[in-house]
């Protein structure tokens, strides 16, 4: 499947700063912000700052740096949470995957039981 990026896409368009968010946490490579429509007590979506669209785009194509600085952020974001108790983290990849932005992100998820990953 060819990926095509659209620079148009919410979370460029954030990163550019034409829309605002509630950001958690930023450093070179990575931004995470609170999700405007929250499914759980904590709900934190965290994005490269690169134009990647999923999961597989970024590790294929992310240098080292980028993808050692998106996980660790994304370590820090769960430890300063306080989501000791449980989290759950989620990327969606295209139609099927669910996936709403054509922009790789991930969810992080928490501070209530969270129940079954899928409905059966």
């Amino acid at each position: 499947m060819t990926l095509t990026y659209d620079p148009q896409n919410i979370f460029a368009r954030i990163l550019r700063g034409e829309i605002p968010n509630k950001t958690v946490k930023e450093t070179a490579h990575t931004l995470a912000f609170h999700d405007i429509r929250p499914l759980a007590p904590v709900h934190i979506l965290v994005i490269p700052k690169g134009a990647y669209v999923t999961f597989g785009d970024f590790a294929a194509k992310a240098s080292a740096e980028e993808i050692a600085d998106f996980h660790r952020t994304c370590a820090a974001i769960i430890a300063e949470a306080g989501l000791d108790a449980g989290y759950r983290v989620i990327s969606n990849a295209h139609d099927h995957g669910g996936q709403e932005v054509p922009h790789y992100h991930l969810h992080i998820l928490g501070g209530a039981a969270l129940g079954p990953m899928l409905a059966r």
